[in-house]
């Protein structure tokens, strides 16, 4: 669905207010435009025991919400499960009133919405309700909306599913602009499911709990930090199941899912598992070692705390996190150790801004060699010639075209395509500013560069001659020796640190922005002895992964059992 403004949505339905068409236009979207991932009834299964609502308890009188029941995959197992737990009282005359609160089901999609109430009825009958009390309890269950705008008659024991997964840019604007008056969570680029957590979070009964499968980019990435903060000032993670490259739903999908469980309490344990076998007979004993329902199994771990306020959730292998948390307690961070992290640039236009160097028309000192992710492939620099034209004085002010003349003309004969861009747009006076400023120094500095997305830790020395491109993270230090810094980020302790603090991209790469490379804790250089620094620079220089994983390994004093968590974290990634 393309993005929308409010006036293109009241001119297709006259008479609604666009807040109203835009909820209609979902309605009816299809089934990508709306997010729609379908559940495997193991995993749902598995779910329902997590959170605790099982045939064996009353759950009469629980009180269940469903905030995207779609075609019943999470609503129907639920219902099934509270009609064993009421058990032959559903032949009384007075069922239909016993269970009327028992269920909340909210579905956008009118079709699906009316396919399911008819699948709910009939599962009703299935169990001897009457046409009558089948239809009145349906009507009770169910409603036709949208969760997020939509009103609930009471607080819920539990609330399950599986949320629509919708980026921001596929919903009309007018929604988004109401969400994001009603929702304090969604921040950036934050996913729709972002705001789902928080409403059925404030939607619990104390001591209530809600469990989600869905995507786990929230507990780590920079949009996800204002849900975490919530999570933080008054509930509790209770489980927390990684399902990356598990067959969880029906069809394949690119985000990494995880289902959460998050109680309304402030205290207590945190159990995880990662990646378990779909398979009905292991979920259910991983379910009952989960909730504390049997002994602690291997497949278990438990824990006291996730993180605080905003903070990344880590919630990678132990052995790693304990080792990460020994390196934060005894060293500091890469910046307060006296290095800078920073990226290359970006231009909004890169077909106008860069190009062959020599080729490119313009007076020497508005032209920069240009390095490239490409150029850093084999792991040293094997420059391809690019160049990037720099609008900036050393003042930091835009070039004069009249103090640069073929510097004018060559910007002005692309000057449609630079000033279209947004940038350009928002300040015509300095259309031809590049996104990001440009710093001529940095050119001369050596520095460590680093590709974004990466399997492992990829650091490549530049002694001093080139600008990097946007998609390359650089380090530079006035204090480490780039060379043995190099040797430190090409052993596992880069992977470790990134691995503990990013988020995963399809095929296991990891992302070394800046904001993670930042966390990576180094000594400080005045305390590495000379025999030290002579070791990891002859590592680095030799690019000998052995030779930089011994000298780091000695380090920071690694155990044998830190060593094989350094090799096996560079090795898995």
């Amino acid at each position: 669905m393309p993005k929308s403004s409010a006036s293109a949505v009241q001119a297709s339905l006259p008479g609604l207010c666009p807040l109203t068409e835009a909820v209609d236009v979902l309605s009816r979207a299809g089934l990508e435009e709306r997010g729609a991932i379908f559940t495997r009834r193991e995993v749902v299964d598995f779910i329902l025991d997590l959170i605790g609502y099982t045939a064996d308890r009353p759950l009469h009188e629980a009180r269940l919400l469903e905030p995207s029941f779609g075609d019943g995959d999470f609503l129907l197992p639920a219902i099934e499960r509270l009609m064993l737990s009421y058990g032959d009282r559903a032949h009384g005359d007075s069922a239909a009133t016993d269970l009327r609160a028992a269920i909340q089901g909210v579905e956008l999609h009118t079709n699906t919405y009316l396919a399911t109430r008819v699948k709910v009825v009939a599962l009703l009958r299935d169990h001897n309700f009457s046409v009558r009390d089948a239809g009145v309890l349906a009507d009770a269950w169910l409603s036709q909306g949208d969760f997020l705008l939509a009103d609930l008659p009471h607080d819920f024991t539990h609330v399950i599913g599986n949320p629509p997964y919708i980026r921001q840019e596929m919903i009309p604007q007018v929604l988004i602009d109401e969400y994001r008056r009603r929702f304090s969570t969604i921040y950036d680029r934050a996913d729709i499911y972002v705001p789902f957590i928080e409403r059925g979070l404030t939607a619990l009964a104390p001591n209530g709990a809600l469990a989600f499968i869905c995507a786990d980019r929230w507990i780590k990435n920079r949009y996800g930090g204002p849900l975490r903060r919530f999570v933080a000032n008054g509930f509790h993670l209770r489980a927390y199941v990684d399902m990356v490259d598990t067959p969880a739903f029906h069809s394949d999908v690119i985000a990494y899912p995880a289902i959460f469980v998050i109680g309304r309490e402030r205290h207590g344990p945190t159990r995880l598992a990662h990646r378990p076998s779909i398979d009905a007979t292991h979920l259910t004993k991983l379910a009952r070692a989960m909730t504390g329902a049997n002994d602690a199994s291997s497949d278990v771990i438990e824990f006291e705390a996730v993180g605080k306020g905003d903070e990344p959730w880590v919630l990678d292998d132990f052995d790693a996190l304990a080792l990460v948390r020994r390196l934060e307690s005894e060293h500091p961070t890469l910046e307060e150790a006296g290095c800078k992290v920073g990226i290359g640039v970006a231009t909004g236009a890169d077909q106008a801004f860069i190009g062959d160097l020599d080729a490119l028309d313009v007076e020497p000192e508005r032209k920069l060699p240009l390095v490239m992710t490409r150029d850093i492939a084999s792991g040293s620099i094997a420059w391809r010639g690019k160049g990037v034209i720099n609008p900036f004085l050393d003042d930091g002010k835009l070039a004069p075209f009249s103090q640069f003349p073929k510097f004018g003309r060559y910007l002005e004969a692309r000057r449609a395509e630079i000033a279209g861009r947004h940038c350009a747009q928002k300040t015509p006076a300095n259309w031809y500013r590049t996104i990001d400023r440009i710093y001529p120094a940095l050119v001369t500095r050596p520095k460590l560069l680093i590709p974004d997305i990466k399997g492992a830790a990829h650091i490549v020395y530049d002694e001093g001659r080139y600008y990097p491109h946007h998609n390359l993270y650089f380090i530079t230090s006035d204090e480490w020796d780039l060379r043995a810094l190099q040797a430190v980020l090409l052993s596992g302790i880069g992977s470790l640190f990134v691995g503990a603090y990013s988020t995963k991209m399809r095929g296991g790469y990891l992302r070394f922005q800046a904001q993670y490379l930042r966390r990576i804790r180094v000594p400080a250089w005045k305390t590495v002895k000379p025999a030290m620094r002579k070791n990891l620079v002859a590592a680095a220089e030799a690019l000998d992964a052995a030779a930089c994983n011994e000298a780091v390994a000695a380090l920071y004093n690694l155990t044998e059992a830190e060593r094989g968590v350094l090799t096996y974290k560079k090795a898995a990634t």
